[in-house]
Formats: C-alpha cells, sequence, structure tokens
C-alpha cells in the first residue's frame, strides 16, 4: 500500500496535474473547463483527474448534470510540513555558505 505523502508527491509531479490544480485554487470547475487550456482528448484530463482524485487533491461533486471538481490542499499539508522538516538543514547550509563568502571577500579585501 502506498502511503498518502507518495501519492500526492506522485500526483504532483506531472505539470499538467500542477496546472490543474492551481486552476482549480481559483473555485471550482468542470472537466470540460479544465481540458481548454490542454491539447489533449477529454479521457486523457480525466485521466489525470483520477489520479488526483485518488491522491486526494480533488474532489469531484454532482450536480445535475454537472459534475464539479474541487481542490482539496489537505495532502499538500502533509508535503509542505515533510518539506519543513528540512528547513533547518536549509538555512544552516545558507548560512555557513554565507559566512564563508564573508570570509572570502574579507580575506580579497586584505590583499
Amino acid at each position: 500500500m502506498v502511503d498518502q505523502l507518495s501519492s500526492t508527491f506522485a500526483a504532483l509531479a506531472d505539470p499538467t496535474r500542477r496546472a490543474i490544480l492551481a486552476r482549480l485554487a481559483k473555485g471550482e470547475a468542470a472537466v470540460t473547463e479544465l481540458a481548454e487550456p490542454f491539447a489533449m482528448s477529454l479521457p486523457a484530463v480525466s485521466k489525470h483527474l483520477k489520479v488526483l482524485e485518488k491522491a486526494g487533491l480533488i474532489v469531484r461533486g454532482k450536480s445535475a448534470q454537472w459534475r464539479p471538481c474541487r481542490l482539496d490542499a489537505g495532502p499538500m499539508k502533509a508535503v509542505a510540513d515533510w518539506v519543513g522538516d528540512y528547513r533547518q538543514f536549509w538555512e544552516s547550509s545558507f548560512d555557513r555558505m554565507d559566512t564563508l563568502l564573508k570570509d572570502l571577500q574579507k580575506g580579497q579585501s586584505d590583499d
């Protein structure tokens, strides 16, 4: 069984799916609206939507003939939290690099 974080990363790995999520961040939309900017068939867009739905990143509703899709950003919070765990590492690495660059610049000005 694939864990939620892996499913979310797999869904986010595709630029088409990221573009769909960006569109849904502005509000719910029908499949035909989501398909408009892409040079692909509706079934191909539907496959992307299934991946996003399986990862829990979108929810598809049912309103008469209209099946609106909407963003569910909950799984992305888990990604943000996971990435955030590495923030301290990045910040300390940047701090060390900043110190090194300042030392190098100081050494050059002493010449």
